[in-house]
């Protein structure tokens, strides 16, 4: 089980729209759905990994500390949201070994896991897990093996593999599954809340039973929060994908926590305590 630690005004899609430098002077609401989140999991008996930003990190430090004495995973989702397929390699290293070494000092534990903003490492920019394992993270899950118009490697493998190696960086891709030929997406998002409960929970299963695998879940914090402040300017396209269903998440998370047995990423694939 993994949350994307973002606020609703950091998403990708709204880049457009909201101006970087107006995120301070708005509204965030990512603390208090943190805490129901935490409220969630707590009563589900679950722990989880949470990819979380800099940049909220550094303004709710508080918060950071709390999902640690919950006894969940701090990982990391780069400093401020920026898509790792628009930096050069200079400017990728300097954003994750800061998210890292920020998280480190307020969280108190090892930083080993990241997640690229909009899952935007793939066949063009590969070298970024190299630069992963040299910074000192030990897995990422930043490859979603599907085609999409904002993400995806299509043909990356569907299960957690090494791309260079055992020696190197762990990739465990976010969960797909087969139906024929077809991949689909089973792991979260958008798909979660616009696709019956139902089929969710059955592609996870055939992953679980078909393939012997793990699935890897995620979401956001704003997915919780159907009162958030709707910006204007957004495509019909951005605004289905990201408002379809807001009122309906919580309660399919409640439905995950009872369906299946979850984790934190480094425990199941790293083996930690």
């Amino acid at each position: 089980m993994t949350i994307d630690v973002e606020d609703y005004f950091q998403v990708s899609a709204f880049a457009p729209i909201i101006a970087r430098d107006s995120w301070p002077s708005r509204e965030c609401r990512v603390e208090a759905n943190i805490e129901r989140i935490l409220a969630i999991l707590e009563s589900g008996g679950v722990h989880a990994t949470f990819f979380t930003l800099g940049w909220i990190a550094e303004r709710y430090p508080d918060m950071v500390r709390r999902i640690v004495a919950g006894g969940h995973e701090l990982a990391s989702h780069g400093y401020g949201h920026l898509r790792a397929s628009d930096q050069t390699r200079a400017e990728f290293a300097d954003d994750i070994k800061r998210s890292k070494a920020l998280l480190e000092d307020i969280g108190g534990q090892a930083v080993l896991g990241y997640r690229a903003p909009s899952f935007s490492i793939g066949t063009s920019n590969l070298w970024a897990l190299d630069v992963l394992h040299e910074a000192g993270y030990r897995y990422s899950s930043s490859i979603y093996p599907i085609a999409h118009d904002h993400y995806g490697m299509p043909d990356a493998p569907r299960f957690a593999f090494y791309p260079n190696g055992p020696d190197g960086l762990l990739e465990v891709p976010i969960t797909t599954a087969m139906l024929g030929r077809r991949k689909l997406p089973a792991g979260g998002g958008g798909y979660f809340r616009l696709l019956p409960y139902s089929l969710s929970r059955w592609m996870m299963r055939r992953v679980n039973s078909d393939d012997g695998q793990p699935a890897i879940f995620y979401f956001h914090p704003w997915e919780l929060d159907p009162g958030q402040p709707r910006p204007e300017g957004a495509s019909l396209k951005t605004r289905f994908r990201h408002y379809v269903n807001l009122q309906r998440m919580e309660g399919r998370i409640k439905l995950l926590t009872r369906d299946f047995a979850w984790d934190r990423m480094d425990r199941i694939f790293l083996g930690t305590k």
